[in-house]
């Protein structure tokens, strides 16, 4: 557990109450530090995500949220000075001693802020991952081009020109394409760090209603400053507050009754 100097009552990390239904763990994190050099950006987080839930993390900048979702496919090692302690298990398994992080970042996915198409053709974006992962037939490229801009719910968009640069497409279908290329190489988990933040609301309206389809398949971990987007979408949320864990719990519990005057003062706009 954290530790600071507030009261000991309200340092407690809330967990959702437990119930008759097995719940299966994808992602389990355990006394979770990070470090920037001096910089003590994570601190003491355990947490569990479940398989095929939306959890979404809320918390004011500088909170830990976007450290801690890069954590989970190692993507903060590329930064110099970083140091991270704890486990992390996918699966039951170490992320940094069982899992090689390139074949974990294939399982593990992420969508960015900013949309990051290549400079190709919207069908060259999505073949792009399968084709470095060795896949070669064209009819199979074909197969998983079109699947996965269908989970992305953009195939109807841009069925009909899929050789037009990916560059011509709205911010929004850039974002969806994105999500598209990530799902084309069949990971487990997708982590999405903002990926709404410069959309319009029907951009973000699109995305929201493909990530509720991608549960069927997919665990993912959503990463938001907009906490309505974060009680739309999410199935649970989790509350971060200067690196550390200060509540979490169904989603509807923490946007309606939660147990932390911090969680409360936040999502009601107190602070932030």
């Amino acid at each position: 557990m954290a530790k600071s100097g507030l009261p000991q009552e309200e340092n407690m990390v809330e967990q959702p109450q437990t119930s008759n239904i097995k719940l299966q763990n994808k992602i389990q994190i355990t006394n979770l530090n990070v470090w920037y050099e001096k910089n003590h950006a994570v601190k003491d987080l355990t947490l569990d995500v479940q398989e095929h839930e939306i959890l979404g993390v809320i918390g004011p900048s500088n909170s830990g949220k976007t450290s801690f979702l890069k954590t989970l496919n190692r993507l903060n090692e590329l930064y110099p000075g970083t140091t991270t302690t704890g486990e992390v298990l996918l699966d039951g398994q170490s992320i940094f001693t069982a899992i090689d992080k390139h074949f974990l970042r294939k399982r593990v996915g992420v969508v960015f802020a900013l949309p990051l198409p290549l400079p190709l053709s919207i069908f060259d974006n999505v073949a792009y991952g399968p084709r470095l992962h060795g896949v070669k037939s064209k009819e199979k490229l074909a197969e998983i081009v079109e699947a996965s801009l269908q989970a992305a719910a953009i195939w109807d968009e841009v069925k009909d020109r899929l050789s037009t640069n990916a560059f011509k497409l709205s911010g929004g279908q850039q974002q969806r394409l994105c999500i598209a290329r990530t799902l084309a190489v069949e990971p487990e988990v997708i982590l999405y760090d903002e990926p709404c933040s410069g959309l319009d609301p029907i951009s973000t309206l699109k995305i929201e209603e493909a990530m509720q389809q991608l549960k069927q398949k997919y665990t993912q971990v959503l990463v938001t400053n907009n906490v309505k987007q974060a009680a739309r979408a999410s199935d649970r949320t989790a509350f971060f507050l200067m690196g550390e864990l200060i509540e979490i719990g169904e989603t509807k519990q923490i946007f309606t009754v939660p147990k932390n005057k911090r969680t409360e003062d936040y999502i009601t706009g107190r602070f932030g």
